[in-house]
């Protein structure tokens, strides 16, 4: 008779600390392409990173912090993404305006507040 197999999800389970490590990773990386990056797309990048380090943030806690409402985590992470996603459309047209009119999407070269 063979010995019975831990069960996979004992094993495998994440702690409350663990995620927000990642996240607090996740929100790090973010803000050091946000900051350092001269593109930019690159800097969207960076926020887009953020945004998505918050979520990991607010998923965790929806899964790990016991509360009478336990989906709250997972309807802010809906709208952080909404959010994300509009502002990724409108940073990005902004982008391909500054491109057609200047010819450079670099941070530093865009330093006129007229066209």
């Amino acid at each position: 008779m063979r010995a019975p197999m831990p069960d996979l999800l004992l094993t495998l389970a994440l702690h409350l600390e663990e995620v927000l490590v990642l996240g607090a990773g996740l929100f790090a990386l973010g803000l050091y392409l946000a900051l350092s990056k001269r593109n930019a797309v690159g800097v969207l990048m960076g926020v887009e990173l953020m945004l998505n380090a918050v979520n990991v943030t607010l998923l965790a806690f929806s899964r790990f912090v016991v509360s009478p409402r336990p989906l709250d985590g997972q309807v802010f992470a809906v709208f952080v993404i909404t959010v994300a996603a509009a502002e990724a459309a409108v940073a990005l047209a902004l982008a391909v305006a500054v491109y057609k009119h200047r010819e450079t999407v670099n941070i530093d070269e865009l330093d006129m507040l007229r066209w």
